[in-house]
């Protein structure tokens, strides 16, 4: 969770500041230290992030990496940088070069916006060509903040996140299928279905109107799968307001209004009209309580009075909402609650007045 908020936080900052940021360093130092010490490396540490890393490359010396992220000693990451103007392309990238000199399992490419993380699924030692896990910082998901997880500092294991790079190499380049499938369909596509309710010769003409029929076939069912999902959460917040509602209903008679607590509402009323119409401070009396409303709601508690029990209490809301419950003698001693019981209708001031 406080990844999630840290990531969220990084991309406010990117958002706000990019326009503003003009060159590769500024990014580096804007964007891309942020993120490496959101992994939980100290970007101020030599021996943990090394700028302008630079290994041995047979004959030809000199060349750098951006940085290089170690671990006991020895190279778990190096990283190239680009503006955040730029498009990130791995040819001729100096990631490559470097991935099989060094002992490094992972390089990342990254213009501080867009994210690419290579391993050597497909031949050991030689990065790959393509990323296994890529996103857009400003556009995250909960399934890759999870994967970026992985990376950090306290959770770092080589052998547990090669042995999902390949599941999620695989998953990224099927998604593209399939993406490219719903919005222009393949005549083998096409077949798939056309094949299995279709009598007749699959000749070209008819896979051609297949393919708008499966186009439309496919795009209503994940429509209808989407309100399917959306109209089930709709369903559960209802049953689940219709039992907090429940909770306050009680049987009429063994519920008694008496008149003291009548007049503790009018003393409430009366502190509170300065700020309210009397109309919406409503009252809701329970067996256990007597409950003063705003708007008749039940998410929206001005104060509670406990007045049956031989002690008397009445209950104030805090900025969180949360109850507390103080004893008084006498209903008369509401008006000491004056400042509470006003700063109470600020809680919902949103309400109140509605942009």
């Amino acid at each position: 969770m406080e990844m999630n908020i840290q990531l969220k936080s990084l991309a406010d900052k990117i958002n706000q500041l990019k326009s503003k940021i003009e060159t590769e360093e500024s990014t580096k130092h804007a964007f891309v230290l942020p993120f490496i010490h959101i992994l939980g490396y100290d970007a101020f540490n030599p021996l943990e992030v090394v700028p302008e890393f630079t290994a041995d490359l047979g004959l030809k010396k000199g060349e750098k990496v951006d940085y290089a992220i170690f671990q006991n000693g020895e190279p778990i990451i190096i990283v190239e940088c680009k503006s955040w103007k730029e498009k990130l392309t791995v040819h001729n990238s100096q990631l490559f070069r470097y991935f099989h000199v060094t002992k490094t399992r992972f390089a990342l490419l990254t213009n501080g916006i867009n994210y690419q993380f290579f391993t050597d699924l497909d031949d050991q030692n030689k990065m790959d060509e393509k990323p296994f896990l890529e996103f857009d910082i400003c556009n995250l998901k909960e399934n890759t903040i999870n994967e970026i997880a992985k990376f950090h500092k306290a959770n770092f294991d080589v052998d547990n996140i090669v042995s999902n790079a390949s599941s999620l190499k695989y998953i990224k380049e099927i998604k593209k299928l399939i993406n490219a499938e719903l919005e222009n369909p393949s005549n083998d596509f096409t077949k798939l279905f056309a094949s299995k309710i279709y009598a007749g010769r699959l000749t070209e003409k008819v896979v051609d109107e297949f393919k708008d029929l499966v186009q439309k076939s496919v795009s209503q069912f994940i429509n209808d799968k989407i309100n399917d999902r959306l109209n089930a959460a709709l369903s559960k917040e209802t049953i689940k307001q219709q039992d907090e509602e429940i909770n306050f209903v009680e049987d009429d008679n063994k519920v008694v209004t008496t008149e003291e607590e009548l007049d503790g509402y009018r003393i409430v009323v009366a502190i509170l009209r300065r700020k309210l119409p009397t109309s919406r401070i409503v009252f809701r009396d329970t067996q256990s309580y007597f409950g003063i409303l705003l708007d008749d709601n039940n998410r929206k508690p001005l104060c509670r009075l406990h007045l049956n029990g031989g002690k008397k209490y009445i209950s104030l809301f805090n900025n969180n909402k949360s109850e507390a419950k103080i004893a008084i003698s006498s209903i008369d001693d509401i008006y000491q609650y004056e400042k509470e019981l006003l700063e109470t209708v600020s809680l919902y001031e949103t309400e109140l007045n509605p942009v």
